[in-house]
């Protein structure tokens, strides 16, 4: 859920290129991949049309996927994005080609087959482990409630994503995307650079096109991030829009799950299948009235024409030239669209709240960790954040061989969620994001959005110093993260092969808004192509 730690504990530790134009694709560097080569790119939307066509079943689709999953992630490429696959996704997938043609699909997600985040419950023959060995051969007591959604909506739970270990809340130094059972995921668009974390699986398996659509989770950058990097459409939803029930946690001040895809529309699709209301978590008690199961309404080509947007520049631009140029054009082509560019349209909060914001994780991890560890039952090979970090000691060689644990023995070290300096540190983040922040900016100019570059070009993967490079540069999703406000991610093009994306804030509940906008940049710019698995970045 966290994109990378080195950012956040940069205060912790001071106390304790030419661009690629963007419609250019690098040459291919490996034999073209024949499995599923049918499924590339292809969208929910025409799934659905196969199957009521008769081209396609769901079984078909599924085999289709497996024998891509087989060829790209575990041969060829080698991505490592897939952690497990579900041993009963054919049996489900006959189940549902029965009912089709017996009364008709569900909705658009009937038969299209998901990846999930193996940090998100199953309670199938699958395992949820957060990627931790820990966890290994362990089957939770029941689904979390978005995967009872996506059962209920007909789609196939396809398998398991790979993730940063604990969703990257572990060490200061983590590699993104490296977890002890499922080693190290790549990046599909230069296999040395790292698909950034921690939903890392999801993004490499979704821009590869081993599933239709791909859930992650976020507390900060974990859903965006890893999107720009893998040239998708990444959502991140308010807080409370999506229950988080059932999910390994790491802060539920800043916790949610949602939707990575190749187009806006496929992740609305996906968004909408997972909204409810939720009596095992309280924040989502308003999310039908602020949400929809149905948000196609809202993919508009002219949703720019007319929109307030406004460019925050302080501490988001300058990191990297290659981001700041192509977020230029995305900002030009919008005004070309009809929006209102407000530039500059800067918060003036931005890095008052790093270390309020680390405090308040390291507080919540614990407790929340705990909670959820007694939540899986007496049987359950861990208990308590204590166990699991003697659990890592213990099995050292598989568990610690790159990187430590420091952020779980700063977490251990906190009191309970009473206690005087958790809610100072929370309440100071609440004030500087929302009200002092993103609500200030906005009321101010009359917004409807802020725009900012989502981040730099993928960083090289490097097991010795664990990632560098953009990873440590200032994203916009802090902001709206510590906020519980929504992020929409779009491909904004692409340096030396390496994808980009242009990120899309805004108040709480104003996810109808951000689809609007995101879509129409998406159509009016169409930036993403397929990766090649090229060995490294296109250095022409």
């Amino acid at each position: 859920m966290i994109r990378t730690m080195r950012r956040l504990t940069a205060v912790l530790s001071a106390v304790l290129a030419i661009a690629m134009p963007s419609g250019q694709v690098p040459a291919r560097q490996t034999p073209p991949l024949q499995a599923g080569v049918d499924l590339e790119e292809t969208t929910i939307a025409e799934l659905q049309r196969r199957m009521d066509s008769g081209q396609d079943t769901a079984r078909s689709l599924v085999e289709k996927y497996l024998a891509r999953i087989d060829t790209i992630d575990r041969q060829g490429p080698a991505l490592g994005s897939v952690i497990e696959t579900n041993p009963d996704a054919l049996a489900i997938a006959d189940r549902l080609d029965a009912e089709r043609k017996a009364q008709g699909p569900r909705g658009v997600l009937h038969g299209i087959p998901v990846l999930i985040k193996d940090n998100i419950a199953t309670a199938d023959r699958m395992m949820t482990t957060a990627g931790s060995l820990a966890l290994a051969g362990f089957t939770p007591p029941k689904d979390a409630f978005i995967v009872e959604r996506l059962r209920e909506a007909g789609a196939v739970i396809l398998g398991k994503t790979n993730l940063s270990e604990w969703a990257n809340f572990r060490s200061t130094h983590p590699s993104s995307g490296w977890s002890g059972r499922g080693g190290q995921t790549k990046n599909p668009y230069a296999l040395d650079r790292s698909p950034s974390g921690s939903s890392s699986g999801s993004g490499a398996a979704a821009a590869a096109s081993l599933c239709a659509v791909a859930v992650g989770t976020e507390t900060d950058g974990s859903i965006v991030s890893p999107s720009s990097n893998n040239s998708l459409v990444g959502i991140k939803p308010t807080v409370g829009l999506l229950s988080r029930s059932g999910i390994v946690p790491v802060a539920h001040s800043q916790d949610t799950a949602g939707p990575m895809a190749r187009t806006v529309a496929d992740a609305v699709a996906l968004l909408g299948a997972m909204v409810g209301v939720d009596g095992g978590d309280p924040a989502t008690r308003d999310s039908v009235r602020h949400g929809g199961r149905d948000y196609s309404a809202l993919l508009d080509a002219s949703g720019l024409r007319g929109a307030r947007i406004g460019v925050v520049r302080n501490k988001l631009f300058g990191s990297s030239p290659a981001a700041d140029r192509l977020a230029e054009a995305a900002i030009a082509d919008m005004r070309k669209q009809g929006a209102v560019i407000v530039d500059p349209a800067n918060i003036p909060t931005l890095g008052t709240f790093d270390e309020s914001e680390l405090d308040v994780l390291l507080y919540e991890f614990k407790a929340d960790l705990n909670k959820y560890l007694l939540w899986l039952g007496p049987a359950a090979p861990v208990h308590s954040l204590k166990e699991v970090m003697a659990f890592n000691d213990a099995h050292a060689p598989q568990e610690l061989p790159y990187f430590a644990q420091e952020i779980m023995a700063m977490a251990e070290e906190k009191g309970p969620l009473d206690n005087a300096d958790y809610k100072a540190a929370l309440d100071k983040n609440r004030r500087m994001t929302r009200t002092l922040g993103i609500d200030a900016v906005m009321t101010k100019h009359k917004l409807d959005a802020l725009v900012a570059p989502t981040g730099g070009p993928a960083w090289l993967i490097d097991l010795v110093n664990g990632d560098g490079g953009t990873a440590t540069s200032a994203s916009l999703s802090s902001v709206a993260a510590v906020a519980g406000y929504p992020h929409v991610t779009v491909p904004m093009g692409y340096f030396r092969g390496l994808p980009l994306g242009i990120s899309f804030i805004g108040r709480a509940w104003s996810e109808p808004t951000l689809i609007k906008i995101a879509y129409a940049y998406e159509q009016a710019t169409k930036h993403r192509h397929p990766p090649t698995f090229a060995p490294t970045a296109d250095l022409r």
